[in-house]
């Protein structure tokens, strides 16, 4: 479910006179419906795509999507052997739930939240997980926490940087009245830097919002691109956003396995399909290909694959490796971060260790497409000071990966 507030205010600063609609060129056409609604359903963003992939251009099902974007599959990228679930997306995990609300005002404004809400936690409010920091610079509130007991307490919300304060905050509210009876909460916020779009400095995120994202969480296809917490990011020296995918597998004694990753992803280098560099200055003509400041990737992993807080910190260290598939450059200023958890029953027995290869495999595959997802799905974007984010132009991507693919 995603809820749209195109022209949101805080006291500080009092919404603006709604601006007039762009016309379907304008860069600033973030590829959601232009209009506010309160509570209205996310446009589906790429079709449920299945185990394989289209071998020419998007798919009739993208050319269905009301921004004209197009999944990797659709685009005939397809990621490893593994077959996907029926959505390619962590919502594929039973249980697993999906839920965006996104900030657009045409403008200054381009950013929101995105949060992740496993069903299972609402009875025992605890699931085992890991956090790997692969870079530590930026925020997860609450990863210590997780650290220390190996396990996750609450939904996962992810935001912009200077307002993951006020989103762990409403989180809180959100878990404290979900449990009248506890004493203490150790919520989970992360956060990419947003502020090349996006005036990060007005905090324009209010528990509304939060809560919004929470109570309105689906199993279905979560929206991906410029939506939620990915509406201001850019990655690889494209605009970039939410992306998502998931894999099956059959584990030892045939035990069937489903695991999805979700990826905010907002992070430097140069863009690299199946072993393809696409620097963006090659790709878009007058791009000088300069990052933003502030890069950052948070990756959710979700699996139902029967694991501890130890087996689960190896799949997380795995989601941060994916990265570098797509052409990540490390840098010092990328907050890298991935958080892995498990809906299985705890009366299930656990993997063994020697069994885990197709799971980190899947993890791999998934967080590498759930990535390029967040690019391909994304749309041109204008937003704080003039800043442009152009959005990846199929044509010349699959011209140069036919040509070039090894």
């Amino acid at each position: 479910m995603t809820r749209r507030d195109d022209h949101p205010g805080t006291p500080e600063h009092p919404a603006a006179a709604s601006p007039p609609a762009p016309s379907a060129a304008s860069p600033s056409a973030a590829g959601a419906p232009v209009g506010r609604s309160a509570t209205s359903a996310s446009p589906a963003s790429g079709a449920p795509s299945s185990s394989s992939g289209a071998s020419g251009g998007p798919s009739a099902a993208a050319a269905a999507d009301p921004s004209g974007r197009a999944r990797a599959r659709e685009l005939g990228v397809v990621v490893g052997r593994l077959p996907t679930g029926p959505l390619n997306a962590i919502t594929d995990v039973e249980g697993v739930l999906v839920g965006h609300t996104t900030i657009d005002d045409g403008a200054d404004l381009h950013t929101g939240v995105t949060a992740i809400v496993p069903e299972q936690l609402f009875s025992t409010w605890r699931l085992p997980a890991a956090v790997h920091v692969g870079n530590g610079y930026g925020k997860l509130i609450g990863s210590t926490q997780i650290d220390e007991l190996g396990v996750l307490e609450s939904p996962i919300v992810l935001t912009g940087t200077l307002s993951v304060y006020r989103a762990a905050d409403a989180l809180l509210s959100y878990v404290m009245r979900r449990r009248p009876d506890g004493l203490s909460f150790n919520c989970v916020a992360g956060e990419t830097n947003d502020g090349y779009l996006s005036d990060i400095r007005r905090r324009p995120i209010t528990e509304r919002h939060v809560l919004d994202a929470l109570e309105g969480a689906s199993g279905g296809l979560p929206g991906e691109g410029c939506v939620g917490a990915g509406t201001g990011t850019t990655a690889l020296g494209f605009k970039a956003g939410i992306g998502t995918s998931s894999r099956r597998l059959e584990v030892e004694g045939g035990v069937p396995v489903t695991t999805g990753a979700l990826v905010q992803a907002n992070f430097g280098g140069v863009l690299t399909v199946q072993g393809v560099p696409m620097p963006a200055a090659e790709l878009i003509r007058g791009a000088d290909g300069a990052e933003p400041p502030g890069n950052s990737c948070m990756i959710v992993v979700a699996t139902d694959a029967p694991l501890d807080a130890r087996r689960l910190g190896r799949l997380a260290r795995r989601a941060i490796f994916a990265m570098g598939r797509v052409g990540a450059s490390y840098s010092h200023g990328s907050g890298d971060y991935a958080i892995a958890f498990s809906t299985a029953p705890p009366q299930v027995p656990l993997l063994p260790d020697e069994a885990l290869t197709p799971v980190f495999a899947a993890v791999m595959d998934a967080v590498e497409e759930a990535l390029l997802n967040a690019l391909f799905m994304a749309t041109t974007t204008t937003g704080y000071q003039g800043h442009v984010s152009h959005a990846v132009p199929y044509d010349r991507l699959l011209h140069r990966l036919h040509r070039q693919r090894p």
